[in-house]
């Protein structure tokens, strides 16, 4: 199975922690995890991302702006908006996009 790499963005720690075990939690996924979108988006130039996982209190402007960012700068990557609902929705929603991509 290939392996993918994600990048986490969330304001709130406790959850941006919980979500980086998650993903982390999965042998064939990577996640790092960022609460400033300025810091996420130096990660994302520097690294070849397959997902940005778009978590908790982040503005609706930042969240808007930081997911154009990343479609522009490489349209192939994945943003999931993933604000809760447990482990199982996370999982599916990421199996989903692979699904989609022929992935899976």
């Amino acid at each position: 199975m290939e392996k993918y790499d994600f990048l986490i963005l969330g304001k709130n720690q406790p959850i941006l922690e919980i979500l980086l075990r998650l993903v982390n939690a999965n042998e064939n996924w990577n996640a790092v995890g960022f609460h400033d979108e300025e810091l996420a988006k130096d990660h994302f130039l520097q690294h070849n991302v397959d997902f940005v996982l778009l978590s908790s209190a982040i503005e609706d402007h930042v969240e808007k702006e930081f997911a154009a960012f990343c479609l522009k700068t490489h349209p192939g990557v994945e943003v999931i908006e993933h604000f809760g609902g447990g482990s199982g929705l996370l999982q599916s929603e990421i199996y989903d996009r692979l699904y989609k991509k022929g992935k899976l």
